[in-house]
């Protein structure tokens, strides 16, 4: 079996609680709904505790060892089902009240506030995939139709590898890379290498709309938070997933 999906997936008997995936699973072959995910241990606060254990390395491993489906590989797992996974991990586990410290704006003096990670919303995306979750779009510039697919965790992991093997001062080829990835097909052609060069000479308009139409279809979960300051300043944020999601009740 392969290890990216062994771990949890031997132990699908302990108790866990199912899931339910934001995107319905139509990304998935198969098609999954839900999950059964079991729920953290003391065992896990090693992981969680280690310093030495990089934001996608803390994600993909609570994916691997706490998702009890046989035979389903968490690389293939979209951003919305992933944050899905890991809040029910946070509340089920510490409960949804979420501690934030911030400067007030007007006059920078610290103070805290509390929001609950439960009451984040599901935004439904503007574009609707098909049957075997593609998507179709026209680039506007070069009049080519491409067939397109969302960037999944394994993609993810593969580009921020990519983007490490590069020594400071060269550029990566991190767009091209992500393109290739999100793309596949051109006007129904398959081959990688001609789709690769395609990209490569893909005027920078087309690169563009692509990637915004790409977001149009990407289903979400609202992160977005607003805190009111003691001044009365309103601060926005994003709610941030990795070690910090967890790590702040460890200090007891």
């Amino acid at each position: 079996m392969d290890q990216s999906t062994q771990y949890g997936q031997m132990d699908f008997n302990l108790p866990h609680d199912v899931v339910s995936l934001p995107s319905k699973g139509i990304f998935y072959k198969p098609k999954k709904e839900s999950l059964k995910v079991g729920f953290l241990t003391a065992s896990d606060e090693n992981m969680l505790m280690s310093q030495n254990i990089a934001k996608d390395g803390l994600i993909y491993n609570l994916l691997k060892n706490k998702i009890y489906e046989p035979g389903f590989d968490v690389n293939n797992m979209i951003d919305v089902d992933i944050q899905a996974i890991l809040i029910f991990l946070r509340n089920t586990s510490f409960g949804g009240e979420y501690n934030y410290s911030f400067n007030d704006p007007k006059t920078n003096i610290p103070f805290e506030t509390t929001i609950l990670i439960d009451e984040l919303n599901y935004i439904k995306p503007i574009n609707e995939p098909n049957e075997q979750g593609h998507f179709n779009f026209m680039l506007p510039k070069s009049k080519k139709n491409v067939k397109v697919r969302l960037i999944t965790l394994g993609d993810q992991r593969d580009l921020d590898k990519l983007e490490s093997q590069y020594p400071s001062g060269i550029v990566a080829p991190v767009v091209t890379k992500r393109l290739e990835k999100n793309i596949i097909e051109i006007d129904g052609e398959t081959d990688r290498m001609k789709i690769s060069s395609f990209i490569n000479q893909m005027p920078i308009s087309d690169s563009k709309n692509l990637r915004k139409f790409l977001k149009d279809c990407e289903p979400k979960i609202d992160l977005n938070k607003t805190v009111v300051a003691p001044s009365g300043e309103k601060i926005t944020f994003d709610v941030a997933f990795g070690a910090e999601f967890f790590r702040p009740f460890f200090s007891i």
